[in-house]
């Protein structure tokens, strides 16, 4: 009877992470919608524009997760103060959160002015950059709605109302795929943009999500207790600290993760257009099916935290567990697509010969990381929920940046073995990565145990 109380117990916590997650999978694919439209459609217009897009997007990514990660210290934050029911303590620090994320953008848009002489310094295609900094100039003026929004958006899930969040994404990817077709293709009397054109279409649509989801904040009842607009505040340095010190090592791990891959594709793209385009068209079916257990991440950040908040260590171990053993399930279905049907999925993307073969071949090395990046994601999720971000920096960093960059230059740009050999490097970090954070998720549980046994 104790087991199958418990196997119950595992069934529904699993369920209420499904239902948690399930507007978080929807935002998070509808996100990954953006950057397979952008992908398909810039393909459409040649391999320039495609590579373009690529490293465009590679060298935006590394800048705005950043941000992004600064960010996600609210998602916790909120979590444990609407668990131990301080809910005044939501609106005040979403509102250091909101001084915080303005901070952040222009920070991230002086950084993205810069980008064209790093692409000359490391050697990328002449005929790539002029367009790729044209879309990284364009898109950066998305920066300061979309952190703004991403203030608000982890407010909401820390207090475990996700539907809004939704609703703003989907926005977002109607806006950006109607915007690629005018100003990428030259619609509607504007001139035909090209890559400049996609990075136009995004920057609209990051705007548009914050908008839907400062209306919804605003006038929806389910925010009145926190008190969101009570007051005006100014900065707090006590209550940044806090947000700064949580999200910071989320930042630099999420950036190490990141960046690793984005370095890869700037690295990919010293081999030539048709591999980059091959990476590009990979690595986007790969981080396009990642959204599913990446939402599931954010729910079990968000239940762990609720558990933590409320004195209950041996639920939120518990359910850590359970959630980790979902995004890895999750993850092993995706392996399973790939194995039978990496070609057709090619071939959707691109029709070109050179890019087609190639693509295949790295969408077969994308198959065998596939358990190990939902293992990881998990793992992470769970830890966020504890509040533990810095040793989880270490390891991200270690196994990023140690182990796997040097040896993704070694085989690529040394040795010259070619994009396969590259992927072997990937594979090894990722797998690294799963194993030390599940093993740091578990030390981390237990030690917290040891005080309410006592």
């Amino acid at each position: 009877m104790r087991g199958k109380r418990h196997q119950q117990s595992a069934l529904g916590h699993g369920m209420r992470l499904l239902v948690l997650a399930g507007p978080l999978i929807a935002n998070n694919l509808a996100i990954a919608g953006m950057g397979f439209a952008d992908t398909v459609m810039a393909g459409r217009l040649g391999t320039r524009d495609l590579a373009s897009v690529a490293v465009g997007s590679s060298v935006w990514m590394v800048v705005f997760l950043f941000g992004l990660g600064a960010l996600m210290a609210m998602s916790p934050t909120a979590a444990h103060a609407f668990g131990a029911g301080r809910n005044a303590d939501v609106g005040v620090y979403m509102r250091q959160c909101l001084w915080l994320s303005q901070a952040l953008a222009l920070f991230a848009m002086l950084m993205l002015a810069q980008a064209g002489p790093l692409l000359h310094a490391v050697g990328v295609d002449p005929s790539v950059i002029p367009l790729t900094a044209g879309y990284l100039d364009a898109i950066a003026w998305g920066l300061p709605a979309m952190y703004a929004y991403l203030s608000l958006r982890f407010m909401s899930e820390g207090v475990g109302w996700t539907r809004p969040i939704m609703y703003a994404a989907l926005l977002g990817l109607v806006v950006n795929v109607f915007g690629n077709w005018v100003f990428m293709y030259g619609k509607l009397g504007f001139p035909a943009m090209g890559a400049v054109g996609c990075g136009v279409a995004s920057a609209l649509s990051m705007w548009a999500m914050f908008g839907l989801m400062a209306i919804y904040v605003a006038t929806q009842k389910h925010y009145r207790p926190f008190a969101l607009a009570a007051r005006f505040e100014l900065p707090n340095v006590a209550r940044l600290r806090d947000l700064l010190g949580l999200g910071l090592p989320i930042a630099v791990s999420i950036v190490s993760e990141a960046g690793l891959f984005s370095a890869v594709a700037v690295l990919m793209a010293t081999l030539g257009a048709t591999a980059v385009a091959a990476h590009q068209i990979a690595m986007n079916f790969a981080a396009t099916m990642f959204m599913v257990p990446l939402a599931v991440h954010s729910a079990l950040t968000i239940r762990v935290g609720h558990a933590l908040g409320r004195g209950e260590p041996e639920l939120a171990r518990h359910i850590g567990v359970i959630g980790i053993v979902m995004c890895g399930g999750l993850m092993l279905l995706s392996a399973l697509m790939l194995l039978l049907f990496r070609a057709e999925i090619a071939a959707f993307y691109t029709g070109d010969s050179e890019v087609l073969p190639l693509a295949v071949s790295l969408l077969t090395m994308a198959m065998i990381f596939q358990v190990s990046d939902g293992l990881q994601v998990g793992a992470a999720g769970a830890l966020r929920g504890f509040k533990d971000t810095r040793i989880p920096m270490l390891i991200n960093f270690g196994c990023y940046w140690l182990a796997a960059f040097p040896l993704a230059w070694y085989l690529g740009a040394k040795k010259g073995m070619g994009p396969q050999a590259v992927w072997v490097a990937l594979i090894l970090g990722l797998s690294l990565t799963a194993v030390f954070l599940n093993l740091r998720f578990f030390a981390v549980a237990r030690r917290r145990l040891r005080p309410a046994a006592v």
